[in-house]
């Protein structure tokens, strides 16, 4: 379906809005951690859940946004993720103690967590099929300016006003937009005979990634024991499993088992997820060491990851012609331990360096890891078929939200447990902690290139990248 020329535009503008939004809530954070400890009387190392909250909760409200377009409408929904995202990002800002912003964190992540889905549909409903392809690709690069600019701006935000700030910007932006949707967004058909929600397969799936990262979280700040925290693992393991007979039997369950007999999909999908938790961790990582032991100012922080983005930008122009040339097997194998090897050589780092040290260990980490994503994503996607393009995809959005949630709370734990083992919680004994947690890291990446090498193949054609989108192509 097609709209006159300015309606389709207002919507394209809207939906790139929200998604760069959406996208810079996912980084501004990061650099905003001491301050934001400072101010509500918290260690800064005990920051994690300020981010885990928002990805998690955007990973488990993607399975319900195409359920809801298809009851409500394509405009009433994004109407109400934008206010409920706007809304929480200015409870955010007001938040007194830690508790309170993760709550409001985890609303602001239901919202966003609607905006990038429900925004396709949309564009879906305003461009014709000769249009989209260009109109998604407009919508996304502002999604992949956002993280560019987030830790930057977060850092300079803090420095001249406060870490409210960074919540506060929202603001504007939403109010502009809940008028833009109600007035011009298309509104898709709402179903009236599809089949029904798998309440039961959604309730498997979330509970199971609940426990997981509470389990983890738990055994980093809660101080949950070994054995409590095993228990808590296996049942969120029983979780899992259990989806597997009601998946069978349901008639229409939320991720269909047949996704997992294309080859590429169920081995890309395990390598997506155990590679990304130690990816995931490294922006989290990263501004926190430079503000806790290396003396940067938040701005100098945010600016010092402007070499990982902008490195990561040029670098997936490099994956899509080294993949034809040499196979996804070697690409993937090759660049993880390329990836697990920049982490690794971040345990060198210390105050006092020259600056170019530094600016050259980041950058070398953005690019592997750009390559990494971009790899990765066209080798789990390329195979998906008509019928199975929406859920494979809907799945491995889930996928990379949770492991970027796991890739935090990894890296939480490891950070926690090496300042109480090393550092003694010594804050000049700090750094060794952080070093020790890069290894770690570096080593679960390098790891994970034993999926690739073990199972990934290059049957078929390595370029095919028609059931990839721009953003999938972002990671």
């Amino acid at each position: 379906m097609g709209l006159d020329g300015a309606q389709a535009t207002l919507t394209l503008w809207l939906v790139s809005a929200s998604f760069f939004m959406q996208a810079l809530d996912t980084t501004i954070v990061n650099t905003a951690l001491p301050a934001m400890a400072r101010s509500l009387g918290e260690p800064p190392l005990h920051m994690q859940s300020v981010i885990v909250a928002y990805s998690l909760a955007m990973a488990l409200t993607i399975p319900l946004s195409g359920f809801l377009a298809d009851r409500m409408g394509t405009r009433r929904v994004f109407f109400w993720a934008i206010i409920v995202f706007t809304a929480s990002s200015v409870l955010c800002a007001n938040a007194q103690s830690l508790w309170q912003l993760v709550l409001f964190r985890v609303l602001q992540g239901v919202g966003g967590g609607m905006l990038s889905p429900i925004g396709r549909l949309a564009l879906l409903n305003s461009f014709s099929r000769q249009r989209l392809l260009a109109a998604l690709g407009f919508a996304s690069m502002p999604g992949l300016v956002g993280p560019l600019i987030g830790p930057t701006l977060g850092g300079w935000l803090v420095d001249v006003a406060s870490w409210h700030w960074i919540f506060l910007i929202n603001a504007p932006v939403g109010v502009i937009g809940c008028v833009v949707t109600a007035t011009q967004m298309a509104d898709g058909q709402i179903a009236k005979s599809s089949l029904p929600f798998d309440l039961k397969g959604y309730a498997l799936l979330a509970l199971s990634m609940l426990l997981i990262t509470f389990a983890l979280d738990g055994f980093s700040d809660l101080g949950f024991r070994g054995l409590s925290v095993i228990g808590i693992l296996a049942f969120a393991v029983s979780c899992v499993l259990a989806y597997i007979p009601h998946a069978r039997t349901v008639q229409s369950p939320l991720y269909s088992l047949k996704l997992f007999s294309i080859p590429t999909f169920k081995v890309g999908l395990s390598g997506n997820l155990f590679a990304r938790i130690g990816c995931g961790g490294m922006p989290y990582l990263l501004p926190l060491v430079q503000q806790v032991s290396l003396g940067y100012t938040p701005t100098q922080a945010g600016l010092m990851m402007l070499p990982v983005a902008a490195a990561g930008m040029v670098s997936r122009s490099v994956a899509i012609k080294l993949i034809p040339r040499f196979g996804y097997r070697r690409v993937l194998v090759g660049n993880t331990l390329m990836v697990g090897a920049s982490m690794l050589i971040l345990s060198i780092i210390y105050p006092g360096q020259p600056l170019f040290v530094h600016v050259l260990l980041f950058t070398f980490f953005g690019m592997v890891n750009a390559v990494q994503f971009t790899a990765m994503n066209t080798f789990t996607l390329k195979d998906l078929d008509d019928n199975s393009a929406s859920s494979g995809n809907s799945l491995f959005s889930l996928t990379q939200m949770l492991s970027m949630s796991l890739g935090v709370t990894v890296a939480s734990v490891l950070l926690t447990q090496f300042t109480a083992l090393i550092g003694k919680n010594k804050p000049e004994n700090i750094l060794s902690a952080f070093h020790a947690t890069f290894a770690c890291l570096g080593v679960l990446t390098a790891l994970s290139a034993c999926i690739f090498a073990t199972r990934a193949s290059d049957l078929g054609n390595t370029g095919n990248a028609g059931r990839v989108s721009v953003d999938d192509l972002e990671g």
